[in-house]
């Protein structure tokens, strides 16, 4: 494998160890890795000191400018004392590093548990933290961050998944069947809404993202931040039937329209953005798959099972696409 396809390889527990120590910091050995597959992420115990949280970043995944932009970003938001975790910086003010051809940020180690979701307070709770996310994400566009491309979260990656023939043969007509229609389906919701602001989000406010404390919750992994319609931050937390998420949704809203209003336009995208996410996924996990920490994770993905299960979820999102939005309580 080249170093592209393994870009890990030489990120030993002496070099990330080494990393800390080339920016001031004396950790004491231990170390823990944490659940992280895109990038490399370490609890680092720290020599009298709280331990750390170091995050090695991909290469070639991000710009130095557009992770610098993630962090100019949550580094406001927590100057606007909304919970997130934001990258530590140093004497000079930096928050990106390098060591050995790796970059990498340091971090506060925070703790918490996934939020209950089913507390409608606690939905009302994180409403209002995001929308105050959003007040500061509308303030001003990212330069360097990607926006929410329905085309390239869909079609593209259909089409290398079909170009590197990782569908069963036997399943390919179908597959290129049902995802030609989602994306005209996908594409109508977006143009149906194209007059619909675009903003900074978190870009993957899913409910591993948001730790809770008896402080209310806090929200991690700015990562994958972008530009794209406020609903993007606020689908992946509702679950269940149509009417337990139209509920969800109100008592969301609800908390979120304290501080700013929701779009009611963009309800029509819950389902488009979550198709779209899930035709992503199997490709990003496709174009990850000589990082040997993939195959390890993901055993099933490459299996006939695993693409007709996900043949059978999108055709349930082709028929919940033509489905009225869920109404707004």
């Amino acid at each position: 494998m080249s170093e592209a396809q393994t870009p890990y390889a030489d990120l030993t527990p002496e070099t990330i160890l080494c990393a800390l120590e080339s920016v001031g910091y004396q950790p004491s050995g231990g170390m823990l890795a944490l659940n992280s597959y895109e990038n490399r992420v370490y609890q680092i115990g720290m020599d009298e000191a709280p331990p750390l949280v170091a995050k090695f970043y991909r290469p070639e995944r991000w710009s130095d400018a557009s992770i610098q932009e993630e962090h100019n970003f949550t580094l406001a938001l927590a100057a606007d004392e909304i919970p997130v975790v934001a990258p530590l910086t140093d004497a000079q003010g930096n928050t990106l590093h390098r060591f050995q051809g790796y970059r990498f940020a340091l971090f506060p180690r925070r703790g918490g548990r996934w939020p209950e979701l089913e507390n409608p307070d606690n939905l009302e709770w994180i409403g209002r933290f995001i929308a105050r996310i959003h007040l500061l994400g509308a303030a001003q566009p990212f330069k360097h961050r990607p926006i929410i491309d329905p085309d390239q979260m869909g079609r593209a990656s259909a089409d290398y998944l079909l170009a590197e023939g990782c569908i069963p043969l036997e399943l390919e007509s179908g597959y290129r069947r049902i995802t030609e229609a989602l994306q005209q389906r996908i594409d109508e919701a977006f143009a149906a809404t194209r007059d619909c602001r675009v903003i900074r989000l978190h870009g993957d406010c899913h409910p591993g993202n948001i730790l809770w404390t008896e402080q209310g919750p806090h929200f991690v992994d700015m990562d994958d931040c972008r530009s794209g319609p406020a609903i993007q931050d606020l689908w992946m937390l509702l679950s269940g039937d149509r009417q337990e998420m139209a509920l969800q949704l109100s008592y969301i809203r609800e908390g979120y329209e304290t501080f700013r209003e929701l779009d009611g336009r963009e309800v029509g995208l819950i389902e488009p953005l979550r198709t779209l996410r899930m035709i992503h996924y199997a490709a990003w996990l496709a174009r990850r798959w000589c990082d040997p920490a993939f195959p390890q994770a993901f055993p099933w993905f490459h299996t006939h099972q695993y693409w007709q299960a996900h043949l059978g979820e999108l055709e349930q999102q082709l028929r919940l696409l033509d489905e009225p939005p869920l109404p707004l309580y």
